[in-house]
């Protein structure tokens, strides 16, 4: 089933008890730095640290009574499989997580803090999705899968619908927004999102570098695997390849795609600790690293920014703040 619209204000009339209604940020030098006029919005400052939450609660909070009882399954690098944790927790039923070994300790461990239980796995050797399907197939758990599930997209959408929102609050209609993506799920929401309710703004795919298999697919006009050659260092943001479900929305709402580099991320990761007083992970700065370095000629627009997340490796950001921004 392809999301909708409407799916996504359903899910933000569902989900509104359950989330951190995140802030939307200004940042006079992030506006000086760049020409633009950026609203900021700052999902590290949600429960459990992403905007997975969003998801993750709209597709639980719709499981049936009864499905619900053999609980649910995911694979996850690690906020998406924190957030169905935490969902799974706030409801009272069991969640396994499927979480590649090498996933940041910090990811683990608030996952583990939740009740779920960890299946860990090699991401070079291993089909994570064939393990959760087995470990479903053999306990009767819901699968919920990061980004190929149509409540997970509508439930992502409603961080558009904010951002929008709170823009016009201020008198100001966007022209742009930069999101980070992934697998796309969070881009599909959006996109679906801005259907409804702001159909002029033009919606960018920020990927990092190596990783970019959702702006080589809408260039191609079909699904693109990436070589798993690139950097890990946006370790959220690792899919192979954009989900069938998800680049079928973004195939026909996105603007455009562009890919940032790894120095471009350290240098967004430490300007927004030093400017807007804000941890945020390397897969959560891509589209403030597409800002910061000119990937698009924004100057004189209106522009959204989503970080999407903040569960970060402290030795990571260590190295971030050590890099001039």
């Amino acid at each position: 089933m392809i999301p909708t619209p409407d799916d996504v204000h359903r899910a933000a009339a569902l989900i509104v008890p359950h989330i951190v209604r995140t802030p939307t940020l200004r940042s006079a030098a992030l506006d000086e730095r760049t020409g633009t006029t950026a609203f900021i919005k700052a999902e590290p400052l949600q429960r459990t640290g992403s905007f997975k939450l969003r998801g993750a609660t709209n597709a639980l909070h719709r499981l049936p009574e009864a499905v619900r009882r053999h609980g649910v399954v995911t694979y996850s690098s690690g906020n998406h499989g924190q957030a169905i944790a935490c969902a799974a927790a706030a409801l009272g039923i069991g969640a396994t997580i499927v979480m590649p070994a090498d996933a940041p300790s910090i990811k683990r461990e608030a996952t583990a803090a939740w009740g779920a239980t960890i299946v860990q796995f090699d991401r070079r050797t291993e089909d994570r999705a064939a393990i959760g399907q087995d470990i479903a197939a053999r306990t009767g758990a819901t699968l919920i899968p990061p980004f190929e599930h149509p409540d997970v997209i509508a439930g992502q959408g409603t961080l558009a619908l904010e951002l929008v929102a709170d823009a016009r609050a201020a008198g100001a209609e966007l022209d742009f927004i930069l999101v980070c993506t992934g697998g796309g799920g969070l881009t599909a929401g959006c996109a679906l999102a801005l259907q409804s309710v702001s159909p002029m703004t033009r919606l960018i795919a920020v990927e990092p570098e190596g990783w970019d298999d959702t702006g080589r697919s809408l260039a191609a006009g079909t699904l693109i695997t990436n070589d798993g050659t690139g950097s890990p260092l946006c370790d959220a943001l690792l899919a192979m390849t954009p989900g069938a479900l998800t680049f079928s929305i973004n195939q026909r709402l996105l603007a455009g795609a562009v890919a940032v580099t790894d120095a471009a991320v350290l240098r967004a990761i430490g300007f927004a600790a030093r400017h807007l007083k804000l941890v945020v992970e390397p897969g959560g700065a891509v589209a403030l690293a597409a800002l910061l370095g000119e990937a698009l000629p924004l100057a004189g627009l209106t522009v959204g920014v989503v970080l999407s997340g903040g569960n970060i490796d402290p030795a990571i950001f260590a190295r971030a703040l050590t890099d001039p921004d």
